[in-house]
């Protein structure tokens, strides 16, 4: 039977992150994951060339009951340093949007690299290695596996959440949780597309492929979300960056409201518009909507798209710009796991130390990333926090 200081379970993000930077503190690790391919959600992320953090990376961007847990982890592990691993291996990058980072060739590159600092920490990896069973055995943890039984004095858990099932997803992080006597905040997909019952969509399922600068909000108080970002309306409902960062705060059976003209007061400027044009109401609707948009919009207020301005009653004005500013929608659910970027819930933060990642009743226990009730916005913050708790766990367990 092998024995390690460290073994590592899950090689994504998060767990080739740990497992390097811990193998390069003197802990003899052993990295296992069940699937072949390594890393299929950096591959997949920020369409190929991964949005590896975000510039602006603060708590303040991140969802958990515990909200104070992940600032020890990303105060300790910043943006700034993951960069400077970068420089170190010659990747280069570019700022897309609001502090999104993302390679300039390939998310293959962020693979490599940390493939590149397991083997500088002489990491032990075993892929394509089914867990059949942990248990505890003494002071260490016993790991039965298809490829032979482990024996080890840590053991951090960084399998993941259930996001996109399809690259290997599973609930394994979260049932040895429990086996270990931690309590799991419920989880849901989180960073999805909402969507509507067909009949309800119908009118807007034609529009598919339109997007457009939007300002959505949903919730109260401490649980409110607002954020301003394209929209995009697909066939069953609506996708893109305002959708996916609205999902993680959306409740079920609750409404969102969208405001599709965030730069403008539109009562006042329809208003102000029936005395200056005599043009007809699409054609004026579309100086600031896509044009099918505007025709459809006027259908659904019961309004002729080519009714002359003028000739509308101001009343009629007023409750059209008011819906344009707060148009209010109920999403009957989302594209669920298969499409959520991340998963919303995971191990509860109070059973861990925020400065360790250790669980406090199980010593030697660890766990990081997604598994963990610490969820991100869109645009690099999850896997600045896969990073930072990495870190902080390899840290903690090189010194343990």
């Amino acid at each position: 039977m092998s024995r390690y200081d460290l073994a590592v379970i899950g090689a994504g993000a998060a767990g080739m992150m740990c497992a390097g930077v811990a193998g390069q503190l003197g802990s003899r690790v052993l990295l296992l994951d069940h699937a072949t391919r390594l890393g299929e959600k950096i591959r997949i992320s920020g369409g190929g060339r991964c949005n590896f953090t975000n510039l602006h990376a603060s708590p303040a961007n991140f969802l958990s009951q515990n909200p104070h847990f992940c600032r020890s982890a990303l105060a300790r592990y910043t943006p700034q340093d993951f960069l400077d691993l970068l420089r170190r291996h010659g990747i280069a990058w570019h700022e897309k949007h609001k502090g999104q980072l993302f390679c300039n060739d390939s998310a293959e590159d962020i693979i490599a690299m940390l493939r590149a600092e397991c083997a500088a920490g002489d990491v032990a990896l075993r892929s394509g290695c089914t867990i059949q069973a942990v248990r505890r055995a003494g002071d260490d943890f016993e790991i039965d596996t298809t490829q032979g039984v482990f024996r080890s004095r840590q053991l951090v858990v960084a399998t993941g959440g259930l996001s996109i099932p399809k690259i290997g997803a599973t609930d394994f992080g979260y049932r040895l949780a429990r086996q270990f006597g931690l309590h799991i905040i419920e989880t849901r997909p989180a960073l999805v597309p909402l969507t509507f019952p067909a009949e309800a969509w119908a009118p807007f399922a034609q529009l598919s492929g339109i997007a457009l600068d939007c300002q959505l909000s949903t919730g109260a108080g401490k649980g409110k979300g607002s954020f301003r970002e394209d929209l995009l309306l697909t066939h069953r409902g609506l996708s893109g960056p305002a959708i996916l960062q609205i999902s993680s705060y959306w409740q079920p059976g609750t409404a969102i409201a969208v405001d599709l003209l965030p730069d403008d007061d539109a009562v006042e400027w329809l208003l102000g518009e029936k005395q200056a044009t005599r043009r007809h109401l699409n054609n004026v609707l579309a100086q600031r909507l896509p044009a099918r948009l505007a025709d459809a919009w006027c259908a659904m207020e019961g309004v002729s798209p080519t009714a002359p301005l003028g000739e509308l009653p101001d009343k009629a004005l007023r409750r059209l710009g008011e819906r344009l500013n707060r148009w209010e929608l109920r999403p009957s659910g989302s594209e669920g796991y298969r499409k959520a970027e991340v998963t919303l819930g995971g191990v509860d933060t109070r059973a861990l130390s925020s400065a360790t990642m250790m669980a406090e009743s199980v010593p030697g226990l660890y766990m990081i990333g997604e598994v963990v009730d610490v969820t991100g916005w869109l645009g690099g913050y999850n896997f600045q926090w896969a990073w930072a708790s990495a870190v902080a766990a390899a840290r903690a367990a090189a010194a343990y």
